[in-house]
């Protein structure tokens, strides 16, 4: 949370224009703790989007920009320039900007999953920031105080040695074929725009991140199965994956977004030789942790347990009072914030990073060529490596 006496970071922002449903979460997210205060930005590709979107968020004429690498040059001169932008375009127009504003020395904050390509995210973690420029990946969902509780659990031995990671997250949007209407629908659905993941990319990287944040355990290989239900679509609306973790856990993650029934299922298992937990992003403020013949205990944020350093950040009201997406997008706002202010080294560990978006890149495409190859186990190292 802001610290009294700091004024807010100025902030960019690219994408995100009239319409743009994630651009909309962001910009409330890095409000919330008055943080941030938007000031500038490239906000369409289309120019007169730009403009309109401009002044429908209050942005002074001079600082509505109709090209980001415009943007970026102008603002790294301007002494009140800004110092963070949000890029929250389609996943293709990722990589160029946070390029371009890394290396003008602004500190980036990226939508994921990082890049369309895992050529373009590998080069994106060889740039060279300006002025040691920081950068945040938004997976939002290692926000939530419970997800951060679950982390210091299992780092805690409370779990023993893991055996079994089960992940999923299903949803229904695409059930049927997207009207060409639908904004939202249609850059996910295209190869040129997604990239070459649709539900593993969009849906997929989330639970494949959340599991990796709490568990800490390292993707040895990945047997992936990958459908396109819905007939005509290009890309994959359904996921299948088996994991394979150093140290011989197993995993599973199950993406979907034709799961007719659900709207936004992203639930976590993980179990070891002395314990269990169970959490879903539906229901965030509980979750179960069992102890091996004990009776299950329900953990609440804000609850006792939640005293412990970890489980206590990013909690802004006291328990009973739900907190959910919004507050889990602002507590990486609100933290990242902190790192750039140089007083944030309690959560560096915390914030999703560039290296998570290179992994989470490599997990899509070892997923996409181990399906391809008849679900064949695929190693993350090979690709790493390549």
């Amino acid at each position: 949370m802001s610290e009294q006496g700091d004024r807010p970071i100025r902030l960019g922002m690219v994408g995100g224009g009239t319409g743009a449903f994630i651009g909309y979460v962001h910009r409330l997210a890095s409000r919330l703790d008055g943080d941030f205060q938007l000031v500038a930005g490239a906000l369409s590709s289309r120019p007169d989007v730009a403009k309109e979107s401009g002044r429908n968020l209050g942005l002074a004429e001079d600082r509505v920009y109709t090209d980001f690498n415009e943007m970026a040059r102008a603002e790294a001169a301007r002494e009140d320039g800004i110092e963070a932008v949000s890029i929250v375009t389609p996943n293709h127009m990722h990589f160029a900007p946070a390029k371009a504003f890394l290396e003008a020395g602004i500190h980036v904050i990226c939508d994921k999953p990082l890049t369309a390509s895992l050529e373009d995210a590998r080069a994106l973690a060889g740039v060279q920031p300006k002025n040691g420029a920081k950068f945040l990946l938004t997976h939002n969902y290692t926000g939530y105080p419970l997800i951060r509780q679950a982390r210091e659990l299992v780092q805690s031995g409370a779990l023993g040695k893991l055996r079994v990671v089960q992940v999923e997250y299903a949803q229904d949007w695409l059930a049927v074929e997207a009207d060409e209407g639908n904004k939202q629908a249609s850059w996910r659905t295209d190869p040129a725009r997604s990239g070459a993941g649709g539900a593993i990319g969009d849906i997929g990287t989330h639970a494949y991140n959340l599991a990796r944040f709490v568990t800490g355990l390292k993707t040895e290989s990945v047997a992936a199965d990958l459908t396109a239900f819905v007939p005509g679509r290009k890309l994959d609306d359904n996921v299948h994956v088996m994991l394979r973790f150093e140290g011989g856990a197993k995993g599973m993650l199950w993406a979907s977004q034709v799961a007719v029934g659900n709207e936004n299922g992203l639930k976590l298992r993980v179990y070891g030789e002395k314990g269990g937990l169970e959490w879903e992003q539906e229901n965030p403020n509980y979750m179960w942790f069992t102890e091996f013949g004990k009776p299950r205990q329900r953990l609440t944020r804000g609850g006792a347990i939640d005293g412990e350093p970890a489980g206590a950040m990013g909690i802004r009201i006291p328990g009973g009072h739900p907190e959910g997406y919004l507050e889990a997008f602002a507590t990486l706002y609100s933290q990242f914030a902190a790192v750039i202010r140089g007083k944030g080294e309690t959560y560096e560990t915390l914030l999703p990073s560039l290296a998570d978006g290179v992994e989470g890149l490599e997990f899509i495409m070892a997923s996409v060529k181990s399906s391809e190859n008849d679900s064949v186990w695929t190693t993350m190292e090979s690709l790493s490596s390549s």
